[in-house]
């Protein structure tokens, strides 16, 4: 399995991507979002999914863990292939998106090319519990004009990949973390660890 690709950036359209490593030339269907990513960098590295049919052999390039893992999550739907999660992709952010599941705001999903009602349904049903899991949609700001507080990603991250080293499940650890951070934005990692320690069950 291809966990990442990284090398030259020979070829860039809207849409696919041809990265050379080791003197090979890899051919990346990507998103809007990837594209802005890494327009105009020299050196890339993305993210893999490797689609292999009978028929095709398809690599999707990703500029971000997040952005694929939504992929992940957003093909394992009925009715949403990957050039259909690919669309989604483009028209919003991992964070757009889970807002968007989270908030069940199947209208939005609606206006993406290729997805009915059904299927926004279906996403929606699917997948919101499954966010909430991972702790993504808790970083969106409210689509209410208020300000959310944002919670620092890169410190959310260590203090959970650490407190799921130490044997802690991801879902309960993510959601301790980011209640930390929101009432206490400033906290150095080591900090978070110990207080979501005393407060994990």
């Amino acid at each position: 399995m291809i966990e990442y690709i990284r090398g030259e950036l020979v070829d860039l359209t809207p849409a696919y991507a041809v990265v050379e490593a080791a003197g090979v030339g890899y051919g990346l269907n990507i998103t809007l979002n990837t594209y802005t990513a890494i327009q105009g960098k020299k050196d890339v590295r993305l993210h893999v999914f490797e689609s292999i049919r009978e028929d095709a052999y398809t690599l999707y390039g990703f500029a971000s863990k997040e952005e694929r893992e939504m992929f992940l999550l957003l093909i394992t739907v009925s009715g949403v292939g990957a050039n259909t999660a690919r669309m989604i992709l483009s028209e919003m952010t991992p964070a757009e998106l889970c807002g968007v599941i989270s908030q069940g705001n199947e209208k939005i999903l609606k206006t993406v090319k290729g997805i009915g009602l059904r299927t926004a349904q279906r996403i929606i049903v699917d997948l919101k519990d499954k966010i909430a899991a991972l702790g993504m949609a808790e970083e969106l700001p409210a689509q209410t004009g208020q300000a959310a507080v944002q919670v620092d990603k890169e410190v959310k991250d260590e203090a959970v990949g650490a407190l799921t080293m130490l044997g802690f499940a991801p879902a309960p650890s993510a959601k301790v973390v980011i209640a930390i951070l929101k009432e206490q934005p400033g906290l150095p990692v080591e900090q978070v660890v110990k207080l979501a320690l005393k407060q994990i069950k």
